[in-house]
């Protein structure tokens, strides 16, 4: 899987009931089947108590998954402005390597050395496509 989905899976999907195929530039959006690891990292699943993820008028509260797995995490970590720190929240490589990986995953076309530069951009791309896949994200962090 795509680091991309893997993030949405993560977030869309912490229980692997769905597996979200994320659009990259050119796609559309499918979802279905069966996990295959892209389940609940470890320390929390972003979901309400009982199995289930909060949903917002029918979709997946990004916000709400996110706090709750910040809540847990046992360090402070700002996923609203920050990549690593998201990609942190969600256990997985936010080292310079992935970063890049992830900008040319999602088609960046700015210089990759420029990291403060590419990682705003990577946000706002991660949080677009998060909406783009069913997750309701907060208005302050749209476009």
């Amino acid at each position: 899987m795509s680091l991309l989905g893997t993030i949405v899976s993560k977030i869309l999907h912490p229980f692997g009931g769905g597996e979200a195929q994320a659009q990259t530039p050119g796609e559309t959006a499918t979802t279905g089947g069966t996990s295959s690891g892209g389940g609940a990292p470890a320390g929390g699943s972003g979901a309400a108590p009982g199995g289930t993820v909060p949903k917002v008028d029918g979709k997946v509260d990004v916000e709400a998954v996110l706090n709750d797995l910040a809540s847990k995490a046992g360090q402070p970590l700002n996923w609203r402005t920050s990549i690593v720190d998201l990609m942190k929240l969600l256990h997985l490589d936010s080292s310079l390597s992935a970063r890049k990986d992830l900008a040319k995953e999602l088609n960046y076309t700015g210089d990759t050395d420029d990291s403060a530069t590419m990682n705003v951009w990577l946000h706002k791309q991660v949080v677009k496509k998060l909406e783009e896949n069913g997750g309701k994200v907060p208005d302050d962090l749209k476009d």
